[in-house]
């Protein structure tokens, strides 16, 4: 069956799917996206993805192109057109389309909506088959990574280095601090030389992810210690354990670093604990309303 798509109120087969050549998306990157992972037809931390989705667009002046119970509603329509039950929705909201200027359009116009879906394997099993090696690379963004835009050549050209040195991930770092920001698509965590958990705190130079909102939760009310608090690169190749979070990654050991193994390199007591505990929040939720 041909995947369909969802583009500015109507569906149609995805290898028609088309946007007008003047949509500020595709000219300057004007616009944000979302993704949301869908387990078992349901859609996982699906509030946290829609309340960032609306933040984002507050932060660049974009308005929602529809009501949230109504983008609910094409959300559920689009994975129930492609018989998803396993996979990721894609969603991309840019500025519109009008003549190429750099400036807001002086006469407004409606923002453009497209959406995807696709299958994707299973939630992994077992972390022990689910690790990967990561290298560390100079954060080059723009100022402003807090905001989930569609610019992300930085980011690209970051997990190109990854993948040409065999790696999965890249671990980005502050140019003149050393201090990690977090991976080139995840949250980044790291268990430190002393035991303790760490991720960056909020700021505007880390994307807010809703995987690691998610996980802080289940490890609050589970009653498992961390701490908000920037570490180094430094500290990051001297630590225990490694991980990164994401609604594509969920919570992935990173057993190397630029080479180096992390701890003795398999995945450590704490990252198997997350993982579990992780696992358990995807399973355990209830079936979405129709």
């Amino acid at each position: 069956m041909s995947r369909i798509a969802y583009v500015n109120g109507r569906y149609v087969p995805q290898s028609q799917a088309t946007v007008n050549i003047e949509d500020r998306g595709y000219q300057f990157g004007d616009g944000i996206y979302e993704v949301v992972h869908i387990f078992d037809g349901r859609f996982i931390d699906e509030d946290r993805h829609l309340a960032r989705l609306e933040r984002s667009l507050r932060e660049i002046r974009i308005d929602m192109p529809m009501p949230m119970t109504a983008l609910r509603s094409v959300l559920r329509e689009l994975v129930r057109r492609n018989r998803v039950r396993e996979g990721l929705v894609y969603m991309q909201v840019t500025r519109g389309v009008a003549k190429r200027d750099h400036v807001f359009p002086s006469t407004p116009v409606p923002p453009a909506l497209t959406m995807t879906v696709k299958r994707i394997a299973a939630y992994p099993k077992s972390v022990d088959s689910w690790g990967m090696s990561a290298i560390t690379a100079p954060d080059l963004r723009w100022a402003r990574p807090d905001i989930k835009t569609v610019n992300l050549l930085p980011n690209v050209l970051a997990r190109q280095d990854a993948k040409e040195q065999g790696a999965g991930e890249a671990i980005l770092y502050d140019r003149t601090t050393g201090e990690v920001t977090e991976g080139a698509a995840t949250s980044f965590w790291i268990v430190d030389e002393n035991g303790v958990i760490r991720t960056r705190h909020l700021d505007q130079s880390v994307l807010p992810g809703c995987t690691r909102a998610a996980l802080m939760a289940e490890m609050a009310e589970a009653g498992i210690a961390m701490e908000e608090r920037a570490f180094t690169r430094d500290e990051l190749l001297r630590a225990r354990e490694a991980f990164i979070t994401s609604a594509t990654s969920f919570v992935k050991p990173i057993l190397k670093i630029d080479g180096a193994p992390v701890g003795d390199g398999m995945p450590g007591p704490m990252t198997r604990k997350l993982f579990d505990l992780f696992a358990r929040h995807v399973k355990g939720g209830v079936p979405n309303a129709a």
